[in-house]
């Protein structure tokens, strides 16, 4: 028995590993971590400094890197900067809300009624494969260039991603718990509070993601087109003057707000769908 136990021992003691990684190697890991995002924005900089420095585009096309961040310290501290983006932002806010609300509403009722999402399906198809920057002649013609013309063409895409994310909600809810719910007698308002809008936030959350990328690329491409104000108008004027730093400032500020965007509703889909993780 004795030999029998030991032979066992010495079996498994051959198995384990003989060295550990060591402990230091960790904050190395870390850092590494965090430095490999930086590799492809800083080797784009260094294409970037290197094709000017060459003269293989025109400077006076393709501005050097140290110019545009000259001219982004310069907007920044005359408070240009600042006013235009808080512009966007309130656009986009008051139109994402509009467009995100609407979308949820319908979204859940052409889930939970065969006879919504019959009447409601064809024109609801039909609008969402037409672009939404289609769609900004015909709104300018409608709505002037005013206000309602920017929330109202962030609503449009905004609607669309929400109202799908709803409807998949609502149609991944277990039919058990609708026999439950039809059992016990719920009534429809409490049904739709208790039920059907919690099982669609996670996939509403996703919903958002996509949405609110699509909103922000379509308000910055409005404002291009018409506006007095905003991330767009500053680089369409920075383009009438011929100031390429002015729209490359444009440019990184509108991808620098995007991806703040994705990392926070990454963030809350991640806290959101916790309980799907083992």
């Amino acid at each position: 028995m004795s030999q029998r136990t030991l032979s066992i021992s010495e079996a498994v003691a051959t198995t384990r590993p003989k060295t550990l990684p060591p402990s230091s190697s960790l904050p190395w890991r870390r850092a590494a971590w965090w430095v490999l995002p930086l590799a492809a924005p800083l080797a784009l900089l260094l294409c970037w400094a290197v094709t000017v420095r060459l003269d293989v585009v025109s400077s006076q096309v393709l501005v050097p890197p140290g110019k545009v961040l000259a001219t982004f310290v310069h907007l920044a501290r005359s408070g240009e900067l600042a006013r235009n983006l808080e512009k966007s932002l309130i656009r986009l806010l008051v139109g994402f809300s509009v467009g995100a609300s609407s979308g949820l509403a319908l979204g859940i009722a052409m889930g939970a009624s065969r006879v919504v999402e019959q009447m409601a399906s064809p024109l609801f198809q039909v609008v969402r494969q037409v672009p939404s920057v289609a769609l900004i002649p015909a709104l300018i013609l409608i709505l002037g260039v005013d206000e309602t013309f920017k929330i109202v063409i962030v609503a449009k895409a905004t609607l669309f991603p929400i109202a799908l994310a709803a409807f998949q909600g609502v149609r991944s809810v277990p039919k058990l718990y609708l026999e439950v719910a039809a059992v016990h007698r719920l009534p429809a308002h409490a049904l739709v509070r208790r039920l059907l809008v919690p099982a669609t936030v996670p996939h509403v959350v996703a919903g958002v993601r996509t949405s609110l990328g699509r909103a922000w690329m379509v308000l910055v491409a409005s404002e291009l087109v018409a506006a007095d104000s905003g991330v767009g108008q500053m680089m369409e004027m920075g383009r009438q003057m011929f100031r390429i730093d002015v729209v490359m400032v444009g440019v990184f500020m509108t991808g620098l707000v995007g991806l703040l965007f994705d990392g926070a509703v990454r963030l809350v889909e991640r806290r959101v769908a916790r309980w799907k993780q083992p």
